[in-house]
């Protein structure tokens, strides 16, 4: 049957697909919508599988608080080069995996991707279409949620690098402004836990070990070589842990008292960094 301009234009419309894909579809599909869509979402299926393995350094990090300042989401969408960073569709679809993440709460990753949207696509459909169109590898390379008492968000200027930080015992104080500064210094000192006690196990058994060697190399006793990697384990805790690190702005104080000095008792109840490099 005859190919129209405007059924390849309602298809374009309907998958993001070039017209020549387009075209190139409807004609192997004998003009079945339905079938043409079939077509142009294998050639996704076929970059995605073809291309999983690359590196995707390039992309998007967007993040999100909901009207009361309770909750905050953040999504890292990931491509291989840099132009198609900045592509249209690209940033569109980054869009609409944020709206998606609120308009459905998704817990994880996993239920983003699998979660509809408004065209009835998932995720995860809307994202092998515009791989098809684009030829490269894109993913969501990272989602993560943070529910608390206010929750403050820090979108660093290149775009690649987005921070939730929640705090609690707020008790009513304006907390915006030094909520930002805490994101910014999660942002710049990229701590691995809000405190010391968030640090797992084999983290802490590793940097014991570490100092140890490092005294026992340095000719110091050996009765001696627990109490100095103590020391040195809490030199880690403080350039590590993000309440005890000093304050960027401010190095008199951590933290943690930079908060209790804003709110007496207000703290970091817990935070979520996510880079694309």
């Amino acid at each position: 049957m005859a190919i129209t301009a405007q059924d390849v234009n309602k298809l374009r419309q309907e998958t993001g697909a070039g017209m020549m894909d387009c075209k190139k579809a409807l004609t192997e599909a004998n003009g079945d919508f339905e079938a043409a869509k079939d077509i142009l979402r294998k050639q996704g299926q076929k970059i995605a599988s073809k291309r999983a393995d690359n590196a995707t350094s390039e992309g998007i990090v967007l993040t999100y608080v909901s009207e009361d300042g309770t909750n905050g989401k953040v999504i890292a969408l990931a491509c291989e080069t840099e132009p198609v960073s900045k592509v249209e569709d690209f940033q569109n679809l980054a869009k609409a995996a944020m709206e998606t993440a609120v308009s459905t709460n998704a817990a994880s990753k996993e239920e983003l991707l699998a979660a509809s949207q408004a065209d009835g696509r998932s995720l995860q459909d809307h994202i092998t279409d515009l791989m098809g169109k684009i030829g490269e590898k894109i993913d969501v390379v990272s989602y993560e949620t943070v529910s608390a008492e206010k929750v403050v968000n820090y979108n660093h200027s290149n775009g690649k690098l987005g921070v939730l930080v929640g705090l609690t015992n707020t008790n009513g104080a304006e907390v915006e402004e030094v909520g930002k500064d805490v994101a910014m210094q999660i942002a710049a000192m990229n701590p691995i836990a809000v405190d010391k006690d968030g640090v797992d196990a084999a983290t802490v058994e590793r940097e014991i070990e570490v100092g140890k060697e490092q005294a026992r190399a340095e000719g110091k006793p050996e009765q001696m070589l627990e109490k100095i990697a103590q020391g040195k384990l809490n030199k880690f805790y403080k350039d590590n842990t993000l309440l005890n690190q000093d304050f960027v702005k401010d190095p008199s104080v951590s933290v943690a008292k930079l908060l209790d000095n804003t709110s007496k008792g207000m703290t970091v109840s817990e935070f979520k960094r996510i880079a694309i490099a």
